[in-house]
Order: structure tokens, then C-alpha cells, then sequence
């Protein structure tokens, strides 16, 4: 993305920037100039500027310099309806205070703000009042070359950023807050995207900071791509009900994926998938490395029966095995290296495979987790029909290739490895509390297919 030094001000097309009259307008037009111009910078001068939708066009810059506050209108007519994909289905939905459609070589830079105001949309939520989803505050829909570089973005009405079905996307220095308990206010959701691009940003926020997802059963394969090529590294992520997050929505397959040099801080899980029966997909080549994670919940977080929006349904539930077919999803390939985990108060681990399609190929090396401090958690949903118990060890079922170099727990209630239904294990230098072998507590099938050594 290289837009053009000369630039123009939205202040030239009309608007005021005094926090109150609808700017809107004004700086859609700067932006239409700058995109019939074969593309510009349209800039932003500190002030309030109150804004409903703005579309940016090929080739155009909007930046927000140090000062500058886009500010969210809070009348929903300003939102304009259009088709949009939300929770991995195609709907009708409120359009995005800032995106774009179709377009090549956007960028929203600069030190300014952009607040969504969300406490209208979150209350009008919360009261059930909504006929249709809320606003993103970015979406940009199958574009080419997104740049998004160093300002803050707070207070969206539901997910903050949400690149989907596109490709070259750079996301970097970014501030993003909501409140913690402002409803599904994820931070950065790629979905369906090919090339993306997530350094050095800072994420606080209400719901997961990172979800990589590719789109929900039904939608069809043109619609479900995979989301591939995803790089995130040397961020900060606090809160939220995860740090980074694949799924839930996954039907067109997520793949590989880096996630280096980062803390998480205080959110739910620290790395998470979450999928179910009737998915479908395929999760595989994914490696975490490098991270420092302070009290979260649960440091690892492997759930192929999440039931969010289905909790009642009892093919998810079902523990036992079903016949695999398309809607089958299916996870490989995933690697853990050079982390470490303190303050975790739920348990180290909790990895739960489909009895029918185990998760195979799983690897943890240099990874050491530390339970207790704090308070005794609320214990959030792990996984259907499995008993909760805080301060848990090591848990995983289903697993067909799992591999445990210098593992070490300290600090669970009860044996600090769980491992039921899993084959082809192999374990080396792990040390868990006290650290006898026996406290391992291994099922019986598992431990005649285990190698020691």
C-alpha cells in the first residue's frame, strides 16, 4: 500500500470536527474524491468527528492524526443493512462504521481514535432488541491489500476488526480496548483470509482478543474458504474469553498459522480451538511458540465439542464415538514450544478430541505451566459431560500422536496427567508435581501404547 503524499483534509469537503454535527457525509465524499482520483490520503485533523458507515475506495488512505476522533454515530439509520457474513453465516447486517467491499489497497493509519460508542448497540443487545447484527467497527470484505497501522480503536459495538475472504492483510501497533464485559466485542476476528499479518498490537477487550475462523456449515464452499497464512506475533492480549482463538467457525478449514513472541494476560484460555460435530474442516499446521502467559484460566484449550448456540444438542454432547462423514472436523498438526504458563487456576490443559476422529500429531516441547494464585475460579464450560474441578491437571482425550518434551505442572489438585483414549504417546524430561511417574495417572489402554523414555 503506498498511497499518494498529497493529501486532503475531510475539513475541506465540509466537516467540522466539533464532536457533535454528523460528519459523516463530509468525509464519505473526501473519501469518493480521493477513490475517482485513482486514490489518495484523506486525513483527519485532531477533533471529534461523528460518523455513521464510510466505505473506502481502491487506492485510498484514510489516517487519523494524533488527536483525531472517529467518532460512532449512535442512530443505527446511519448503519445502512447489506448482506455481510456474521458468526460464520451470510445475513443481513449492520454496515461497519469504517470498510470496504471489493476493494484493493486500503489503509486506516495514524495516532488518532476510533471509538465506536457501543453502549447503545450493547444495551439495545442485552434487551434482545436487535432485528439484526450489530455494526463492526472495521469489516473489509473480499479486498486486496489492508493496512491498518497504529491507531486505537475502543468501544466497538461488536467485533472490533474483522478482515473476511481477504487476501495481504497487515495489521500493526494498534491499541484495541472494550470493556470487559461488553458482549461479543472480539478484537481481531481473519476470517476466510489468505495472508495476514497481526505485530505488535495491544488487545483488551470483551470477548476472544484473536479468533481465526473460516466461515460456518451450509455456506458453501465459495463462501467457506480456508483462512491460511496467518502470522501473529509480538502482541499483547489481556481479558477476553481467549488470547488467540481458532473457531468456532472453521468449515472452510484454518492452516497455517504462527503465533510467536506474545504475552497473554488474564484472559479465559491462553491458546484455544473450538469446533464440534456437523463443523466440519480441518484445523492443521498450527505452531505457538514463544509465549509468556500470566493467569489465564487455562493456559491450553482443545474443545471439538463446543456447543455455543447448540448446548442442547445431543449429537455435540456425545462422548462416544460417531460415524465420521463430511461435517466431521478435523485437527493436526498443532505444536506448543517455549512457553511458559503461571497463575493458571483452572487446569493446564484441557484437550478433548471426537472419540470417531481423534486430534492427531499434538506436541508440547519447553513448556512449563504453574497453577494457583489468586482467587478460587468460577469454573468456566470446558467440555460436555466432563466434571469440573479447579486447579485440574493435564487433561486430554482422544489424541492419536501426542509427543511431551520437558513438560512440567506444578502446583494441580489431583495426578497431574490425565490421558484417556490416547495413543501413540511419547514423553521426555517431563516433571510433573511431586514428580513420580505414578502420579501420571494415565487410563490403561493408554499407558500399554506409551513410550517411555
Amino acid at each position: 500500500m503506498s498511497p499518494v503524499d498529497r493529501g486532503a483534509s475531510a475539513k475541506d469537503f465540509g466537516a467540522l470536527g466539533d464532536g457533535v454535527s454528523l460528519d459523516g457525509p463530509a468525509i464519505q465524499a473526501a473519501l469518493d474524491a480521493a477513490g475517482a482520483a485513482g486514490g489518495g490520503l484523506v486525513f483527519l485533523p485532531p477533533g471529534g468527528y461523528v460518523s455513521g458507515s464510510l466505505a473506502l475506495r481502491d487506492g485510498v488512505c484514510l489516517r487519523l492524526e494524533r488527536g483525531a476522533v472517529l467518532l460512532g454515530s449512535r442512530d443505527p439509520r446511519d448503519y445502512p443493512l447489506a448482506d455481510s457474513r456474521w458468526e460464520g453465516r451470510t445475513r443481513l447486517s449492520h454496515s461497519p462504521l469504517v470498510g470496504a467491499a471489493g476493494a484493493r489497497n486500503v489503509a486506516v493509519t495514524g495516532g488518532g481514535t476510533i471509538d465506536g460508542r457501543g453502549e447503545e448497540w450493547w444495551r439495545l443487545f442485552r434487551d434482545g432488541a436487535l432485528d439484526h447484527p450489530r455494526p463492526r467497527l472495521l469489516c473489509f470484505d473480499g479486498c486486496e491489500g489492508v493496512l491498518l497501522e497504529g491507531f486505537e480503536a475502543r468501544n466497538s459495538p461488536s467485533w472490533t476488526i474483522h478482515p473476511l475472504r481477504s487476501r495481504g492483510v497487515d495489521i500493526r501497533d494498534l491499541r484495541i480496548i472494550n470493556p470487559p464485559d461488553s458482549p461479543n466485542t472480539d478484537g481481531i476476528d481473519p476470517e476466510s483470509c489468505a495472508s495476514v499479518r497481526i505485530a505488535d498490537c495491544f488487545v483488551s477487550v470483551g470477548d476472544d482478543c484473536i479468533a481465526i475462523k473460516a466461515g460456518a456449515e451450509g455456506e458453501g464452499a465459495e463462501s467457506c474458504r480456508p483462512c491460511e497464512g496467518v502470522t501473529v506475533t509480538g502482541c499483547v492480549l489481556e481479558r477476553g474469553h481467549g488470547a488467540v482463538v481458532i473457531g468456532s467457525e472453521m468449515s472452510g478449514g484454518v492452516r497455517d498459522v504462527s503465533v510467536s513472541d506474545c504475552v497473554f494476560r488474564g484472559t479465559d484460555r491462553g491458546f484455544r480451538v473450538k469446533t464440534r460435530r456437523g463443523r466440519g474442516g480441518t484445523v492443521e499446521r498450527i505452531r505457538v511458540s514463544g509465549i509468556l502467559m500470566e493467569d489465564c484460566l487455562v493456559p491450553f484449550a482443545i474443545n471439538s465439542h463446543y456447543g455455543c448456540g447448540a448446548w442442547d444438542d445431543p449429537e455435540i454432547a456425545d462422548l462416544g464415538a460417531r460415524e465420521a462423514g463430511e461435517g466431521t472436523p478435523s485437527l493436526e498438526g498443532l505444536s506448543f514450544a517455549s512457553i511458559r504458563a503461571t497463575g493458571a487456576s483452572v487446569a493446564a490443559a484441557w484437550i478433548d478430541g471426537l472419540a470417531e476422529r481423534p486430534i492427531r500429531s499434538l506436541s508440547f516441547a519447553d513448556v512449563s505451566i504453574e497453577l494457583g494464585g489468586g482467587a478460587e475460579p468460577a469454573v468456566p464450560e470446558m467440555s460436555a459431560g466432563v466434571p469440573r474441578l479447579a486447579r485440574a491437571g493435564f487433561r486430554a482425550y482422544n489424541v492419536r500422536g501426542m509427543r511431551l518434551d520437558n513438560l512440567s505442572i506444578r502446583g494441580q489438585r489431583g495426578p497431574a496427567y490425565v490421558l484417556r483414549r490416547c495413543s501413540e504417546l511419547s514423553y521426555a524430561r517431563c516433571s510433573p508435581s511431586p514428580g513420580a511417574a505414578a502420579a501420571l495417572g494415565l487410563a490403561a489402554r493408554a499407558a500399554r501404547r506409551a513410550t517411555w523414555r
